[in-house]
């Protein structure tokens, strides 16, 4: 209601202003009796309907939020790096939303669960590449599209299952992105490399914008130059694939 009557009100008042105009110099009325009249009989509801719109979307969504957003219900799946634990949250029981304010948990060690890419054609055709992190012998699954957006390329998703692993190793430091900054020193391992390297506390904090570009660029060049399938398959001694 808010936008489509702030759009309607600005563009009928466009209209209506050479409206006015005509319709003033072609009528018998003086001015002043003309402009009264197009006012109560046609600008009164030709512009006041999408101002009360506007008025009342514009009302709703500042003092009433709850009608109109839905809160989340919560995290869908966690990576503990302390506990080394995968976490899928059950907001569900036997298909319904479990009402007693309880939420179930799938919990699984990480060295448990495979990574796979799995390829869905969009609307046109294209292959869109999804990473999935599925458990070895329970039926525990994520899917990480919503944490990248799936596309025709493969080294996203390898790249982000290169940095869950590192994520997870607790024998190397976190992985150094901005928004770890500020918690690499609770990290032990983390805060001991960084001792050991002399790494500024505020690497990313204190970067000019100039550098942050450069090496974000340099981020996106080692993920398309990433060599996945390129490495051994370590896995291949221990299990037999069927097609």
């Amino acid at each position: 209601m808010q936008g489509v009557g702030r759009f309607s009100f600005f563009l009928l008042f466009i209209f209506s202003i050479p409206a006015y105009f005509a319709v003033v110099s072609i009528g018998y009325e003086p001015i002043w009796e003309s402009t009264k009249t197009l006012f109560i009989q046609l600008f009164s509801w030709l512009l006041g309907l999408p101002l009360l719109c506007w008025a009342i979307g514009s009302f709703v969504i500042k003092h009433f939020p709850n009608l109109w957003i839905k809160p989340s219900r919560g995290p869908i799946w966690e990576l503990n790096r302390r506990t080394g634990l995968v976490t899928v949250f059950d907001y569900k029981n036997n298909g319904e939303y479990k009402k007693n304010g309880t939420i179930g948990e799938l919990t699984a060690p990480f060295y448990e669960f495979d990574a796979y890419i799995a390829t869905s054609p969009d609307s046109q055709g294209m292959p869109l590449n999804v990473l999935y992190l599925a458990h070895r012998y329970r039926n525990i699954m994520i899917n990480f599209g919503a944490l990248l957006c799936p596309g025709p390329d493969f080294q996203p998703p390898c790249a982000l299952w290169d940095f869950i692993q590192n994520y997870m190793d607790v024998s190397r430091p976190l992985p150094d992105l901005p928004q770890y900054e500020e918690y690499r020193h609770l990290d032990p391992t983390t805060a001991e490399y960084d001792r050991l390297t002399g790494r500024n506390p505020r690497y990313w904090i204190d970067m000019d914008d100039a550098t942050f570009k450069q090496i974000v660029n340099e981020m996106h060049q080692r993920v398309e130059d990433i060599d996945t399938f390129e490495r051994p398959n370590l896995m291949a001694g221990y299990v037999t694939y069927v097609d």
